[in-house]
């Protein structure tokens, strides 16, 4: 659903400015918490857990912001390919969102591993105890997460390209401004 806005909602840019950080403080520590074997591991791994489930229910708001909310069309001048690339990685960006700690979290059920939020709340195992699944779903979120990397520093750069080179309008859509009516 598209309106004939020219901006994201105010509550659809308060969720991607409060994601935003969040998200690329998760890629970070997760890189940080595979590469090290030093106390910092369990304080990373401490962090990681609760902020993906946190994730996970900012993305289902986020999609439900999306969808009740709508989003401002793209400027009629930018070729059809690039507005198919743009809308694609968008919903991109929410499978992998959705996925990372869906992944994360099963990964952890697969092995016997408890989803801690906060002293002595767990989240319930999703998936039976197994080596097998656990393998293969512990590969499965380190390429899903270099998958979300690459698609930030794509988001990054063409929102960059917009706001910078084209200056159309698209950046500050989101970004918002001081005539934005907030």
């Amino acid at each position: 659903m598209t309106s004939a806005t020219t901006r994201f909602s105010p509550i659809a840019r308060l969720m991607h400015w409060l994601m935003a950080p969040l998200v690329i403080a998760m890629l970070f520590i997760g890189i940080g918490m595979v590469s090290t074997l030093s106390w910092w591991h369990h304080v990373l791994l401490t962090i990681h857990r609760p902020l993906g489930i946190a994730i996970l229910v900012l993305v289902a708001v986020r999609l439900v912001v999306r969808i009740t909310h709508g989003t401002p069309a793209l400027p009629d001048d930018m070729p059809r390919w690039q507005q198919r690339a743009a809308h694609l990685s968008h919903w991109l960006f929410y499978a992998l969102l959705f996925a990372m700690p869906i992944v994360g979290w099963a990964m952890l059920s697969a092995a016997g591993y408890p989803v801690q939020l906060a002293g002595s709340v767990h989240l319930p195992p999703i998936l039976p105890q197994s080596v097998r699944a656990y393998a293969f779903l512990r590969s499965a979120h380190t390429y899903l997460a270099l998958l979300l990397f690459a698609t930030f520093l794509m988001h990054l750069a063409a929102a960059l390209f917009h706001g910078l080179v084209r200056r159309d309008g698209v950046f500050s859509s989101m970004a918002g401004g001081a005539n934005d009516g907030v």
